[in-house]
């Protein structure tokens, strides 16, 4: 399975690498008969990025040997049988890394000193990531999410699991300190510990959160801690701490689903009043100039707004993907550089903007 693509991991793969950094894009398809092309074109890719490093005059024997075995080790990770929208292959000396998408990407090849990440910067804003915190009184599981799938995260101190001093049955049966109780002072002691590791790992990665579990436990979060306490949801259901993945997906999802409607319609309160105030931009031209200036204070995008367009001089126009010049992941770009100057972006479903070009923005000024 691929790692997250976390705000960490991000800021870590679009700092400059030696030369060359190679950046292999390619869209994916989930189905067949679609998905039959993707082996195809993912060799051709390939191919075209070997060529492209073997003839580059800049690329010494040294590195030339490093950077194609290490393309040849991303190309064996690559899981083209579990494919979502999009394939991003970044390969530079010394090392490698793969990508799989929920949101497509243009076929291409680029070398460079950094690699190419717009394309997974937009996909990592459109999963709406979320983490899921599944309360026992003496197991917390901490689970990472998406708008599709949940996986067990274990890269930040959980799972955290309550050892007891004294194990003893007939003590705790006489003592009533069984772990599926809730009362004593050293189970609110290891909720108020999950809280603050859970801090740690929202500083570094926030997202909005869900906290499951028994009524027992979660009628102690207050004295858990702030963290915990000011969750985005909490959901009343035992059992998670030794759930599945898809169960805890399952679970979780109506509230996950309640709060993307409710950030969806403050998104679009939000585009109303900016033109009530005159501080409003609507499709991809004007936009795109607006995000380049850094006006752009929240960025509202249809989920599957696609467009290729040319850039002339201070404006874009249509174009087909072959001609010279052609941008397909314009949409993308503005993404990348909305967030890159502190905006807020915002997916909406397809049709949602159709009165303002399927892309829109509230500015700053």
């Amino acid at each position: 399975m691929y790692p997250a693509l976390t705000p960490d991991v991000l800021t870590e793969l679009r700092r400059p690498r030696p030369y060359p950094a190679v950046s292999i894009l390619m869209p994916t398809h989930r189905r067949e008969p679609d998905n039959a092309q993707d082996p195809v074109r993912l060799r051709t890719l390939a191919a075209a990025a070997r060529k492209r490093i073997e003839e580059d005059p800049e690329v010494s024997r040294a590195v030339r040997i490093d950077v194609l075995e290490q393309l040849d080790r991303a190309l064996a990770e690559v899981d083209l049988v579990h494919a979502e929208d999009g394939l991003a292959i970044l390969v530079a000396p010394g090392e490698h890394h793969v990508w799989s998408l929920g949101r497509t990407a243009p076929a291409r090849v680029v070398l460079s000193d950094t690699f190419l990440t717009r394309n997974l910067v937009a996909a990592q804003a459109a999963e709406r990531p979320h983490w899921v915190l599944a309360l026992a009184a003496d197991r917390v599981l901490l689970w990472g999410g998406n708008s599709e799938r949940v996986a067990e995260d274990t890269l930040h101190g959980f799972p955290l699991v309550r050892q007891y001093e004294n194990p003893d049955p007939e003590r705790q049966e006489r003592i009533g300190d069984k772990p599926s109780t809730f009362q004593d002072e050293e189970t609110k002691a290891f909720l108020r510990q999950a809280d603050g590791e859970l801090g740690k790992v929202l500083a570094a990665d926030p997202r909005p959160l869900y906290v499951v579990g028994e009524a027992a436990a979660l009628a102690l979060l207050d004295a858990a801690g702030p963290i915990v306490r000011g969750a985005t949801a909490q959901i009343p259901h035992g059992g998670l701490a030794q759930a599945d993945a898809e169960t805890v997906r399952k679970v979780v999802e109506p509230a996950v689903r309640a709060h993307v409607d409710a950030g969806i319609s403050d998104a679009l309160a939000r585009l109303d009043k900016a033109r009530g105030r005159q501080a409003f931009a609507a499709g991809l031209d004007e936009v795109w100039r607006t995000a380049a200036e850094g006006r752009v204070a929240q960025l509202v995008v249809e989920e599957n707004f696609r467009v290729t367009v040319r850039d002339e001089s201070d404006h874009l126009v249509p174009a087909e993907a072959e001609q010279p010049g052609a941008r397909e992941d314009i949409v993308d770009e503005v993404i990348e550089r909305a967030l890159d100057t502190g905006a807020q972006v915002s997916f909406v479903p397809d049709g949602t903007l159709s009165d303002a070009g399927r892309i829109a923005a509230d500015l700053r000024y």
